[in-house]
């Protein structure tokens, strides 16, 4: 069985039909809520697939965006789809990010912060690096409640197998709450400390655009569905589709709650 080290982040195209698409739609009403002026410098923290990345270039007006995250192949991936002379990928650690202190207006970071061995260091370097009166801001998954198409694996899985059910991010990542997440920034000494929810739809064409992103081994939960053997694989298939929504015409209608928290250094 695969552990928390275990967790696979390798190929961009498997994870954007997992979660990259439905990043994008939460970053526009993030990006909204920040309304950081035209023209500043950002940082993106975890960048991934880059999908926080573009949200900024096309809606934020940056001067600059760089783009840090830890697996290489997401940073080529992020190279080669978002070719924009303002943003610059960069393979590093979030916990010693490589900007100089106080280089940057906004930094952010979009559903990463909890995969961070150590989310407060993290947090101490976005704020190292962000200049007196510059904005800090992150958003996770709500996975112990409206991040529904994960809350419905993990439900399934763990009816079938107990074992399932330490590997859920609702278990593994307590800080995806808003209070922890209130109390990690007051921790990083941040100000004007606000957090809301943020709720986007997740509608699925049928069952397999649903299942088929659970088969690309791209984050915990798909990761796990790949360890099975496949017929412990295809009755966790078909647990999930017994407990969906599904209409009439085959189409799945599901939200994604994602919790975000802001602030600013002073």
């Amino acid at each position: 069985m695969p552990t928390a080290a275990a967790d696979v982040w390798a190929s961009g195209d498997a994870y954007e039909p997992y979660v990259g698409r439905w990043s994008r739609l939460v970053a526009r009403e993030f990006l909204a809520w920040l309304a950081v002026p035209p023209g500043a410098a950002w940082l993106d923290v975890g960048s991934g697939t880059g999908a926080l990345t573009s949200i900024i270039l096309a809606d934020a007006a940056p001067a600059r965006i760089e783009a840090v995250d830890p697996a290489l192949a997401y940073v080529r991936f992020a190279e080669q789809h978002i070719r924009d002379p303002r943003a610059v990928f960069i393979n590093a650690d979030a916990q010693a990010l490589p900007q100089p202190t106080q280089s940057i207006d906004a930094s952010v970071s979009a559903l990463a912060l909890n995969f961070v061995p150590d989310p407060a260091a993290a947090l101490a370097e976005m704020m190292r690096v962000t200049a007196s009166g510059g904005v800090v801001a992150v958003y996770v998954w709500d996975y112990a409640g409206e991040m529904q198409l994960m809350r419905r694996f993990w439900d399934a899985a763990a009816a079938l197998d107990p074992h399932a059910a330490t590997l859920d991010e609702a278990r593994r990542f307590p800080i995806c709450h808003p209070a922890a997440l209130e109390s990690l920034f007051r921790g990083a000494r941040l100000q004007n400390i606000e957090s809301r929810a943020i709720d986007v739809p997740t509608r699925f064409a049928d069952f397999e655009d649903y299942w088929r992103p659970f088969l690309g081994g791209q984050g915990p939960a798909p990761t796990y569905a790949m360890s099975l053997s496949d017929g412990r694989r295809a009755a966790l298939r078909e647990q999930i589709r017994g407990s969906l929504p599904i209409a009439a015409d085959g189409s799945i209608a599901l939200i994604a709650r994602a919790w975000a928290v802001r602030g600013r250094r002073v």
